[in-house]
């Protein structure tokens, strides 16, 4: 097993400008998050991406990044650092998979 046992995985979704390519060949826009259950922190990250270099930098980006408590540094950092026009969808996608996390964490029922 390459994840601990206690690691969750977490998908957050959104949509991206419509003329993107991710948009045009998925329909949305996808990041997987692998997160250590107990700290917040986050493993892995993988997203939907057409060009490689795109995971490349968003697992640069976030892995070692505390879901609950950096959203402003993993923000700052996409702004600094990811000059495409996923940037808003990043975002999005990272604010929705810190919402399932932050309900599954209270035990709220999931929208999946």
């Amino acid at each position: 097993m390459i994840y601990p046992e206690n690691s969750l995985y977490i998908v957050g979704n959104s949509k991206s400008q419509m003329n993107n390519p991710i948009t045009q060949m998925y329909g949305q826009f996808f990041i997987g998050f692998i997160v250590d259950n107990e700290s917040g922190r986050i493993l892995d990250a993988e997203c939907d991406a057409i060009i490689t270099l795109t995971n490349s930098i968003l697992k640069d980006i976030l892995i070692g990044k505390n879901m609950i408590t950096d959203y402003e540094a993993i923000r700052n950092n996409i702004n600094l650092r990811y000059l495409g026009s996923s940037q808003k969808a990043i975002l999005v996608a990272f604010k929705d998979a810190q919402k399932k996390y932050l309900d599954f964490k209270s035990g709220k029922p999931l929208e999946l």
